[in-house]
């Protein structure tokens, strides 16, 4: 990447009274080490935030992505290391903005994760897909990861 910073002219301004969005997010794709799924829910979380809209935002990790959601000792577990879950804080401060954070229940089970695998305020639905359709038929856009 270029070290020297061009100017950017927005061409096409966006501001919304209200966002209603739910974020399928079945694998981790990186932005260097970040994965660019939360960058982009802070991203959104940012502009709800400047345009003082009304949001309901909720995120649906599943399949390949669904260790995001673990605690320490279940990521440990799952992922084989002894780091922690690398993820918990951006999580966290996710869940501090009023994104709703929920696990695939289906993936849970087929990981062998509890309740008490999860990190805290992390709700379990039935599966990613049922709770997408059920989203997306309340009026909610869907956000593929």
């Amino acid at each position: 990447m270029s070290e020297t910073k061009s100017a950017l002219l927005i061409d096409i301004p966006v501001e919304l009274k209200e966002v209603k969005s739910v974020h399928s997010i079945g694998g981790l794709e990186f932005e260097g080490d970040l994965p660019a799924s939360l960058f982009h829910l802070h991203l959104i979380t940012t502009d709800i935030a400047n345009w003082k809209a009304a949001s309901d935002v909720i995120v649906v990790f599943h399949t390949n992505a669904g260790h995001v959601t673990l605690n320490d000792a279940a990521y440990n577990a799952s992922r084989n290391i002894a780091t922690g879950n690398p993820y918990k804080k951006l999580v966290a401060d996710l869940i501090d903005v009023g994104v709703k954070v929920e696990l695939c229940g289906a993936t849970a089970q087929v990981n062998g994760w509890g309740n008490a695998d999860l990190l805290p305020n992390i709700k379990v639905n039935l599966d990613a897909m049922a709770r997408t359709i059920q989203l997306v038929q309340q009026g909610f856009v869907k956000i593929t990861e």
